[in-house]
């Protein structure tokens, strides 16, 4: 048994190559070789987002507190509030973050393939999170 005590992980600053705006990362677990899963509760201020990413075994995010949002690669863009579950399959292009005025935490929970949890691409650009703020999980004009 590993317990991992509140606290005792440093919490990070999300890398600039991979996120845009404030975000914060704080560790949950990582399992030993050889399991492979991973889990973060990551907190995005209000307009910070993921760059582009894919997962090559998927993703599940358990939305925790706040208002966000999430897109699929030629998808519509979604909100995510407190208490959904998203999940991206393997390989499906996706980014996530914060609504553009509220902050939004989630947990985050991947696993590696070869040693690798996410394939970054591209950032999100301003023109596309401006959309996110126009529309509506319906596609509807806020």
């Amino acid at each position: 048994m590993d317990i991992k005590r509140v606290g005792s992980q440093p919490s990070g600053k999300g890398p600039d190559e991979y996120f845009t705006g404030t975000v914060r990362i704080d560790p949950l677990f990582q399992a030993p070789d050889p399991a492979r899963v991973a889990g973060a509760s990551v907190t995005f201020e209000p307009g910070a987002r993921t760059a582009w990413h894919t997962h090559p075994l998927g993703q599940t995010l358990i939305v925790t507190a706040g208002s966000g949002l999430a897109q699929r690669w030629g998808g519509p863009i979604e909100e995510i509030r407190p208490g959904d579950v998203v999940w991206f399959p393997p390989g499906e292009k996706h980014w996530h973050g914060a609504a553009p005025t509220t902050a939004m935490t989630h947990i985050a929970i991947q696993e590696r393939l070869d040693g690798k949890p996410v394939d970054w691409l591209e950032k999100v650009s301003d023109e596309q999170y401006r959309e996110a703020g126009i529309h509506n999980v319906n596609g509807r004009e806020r």
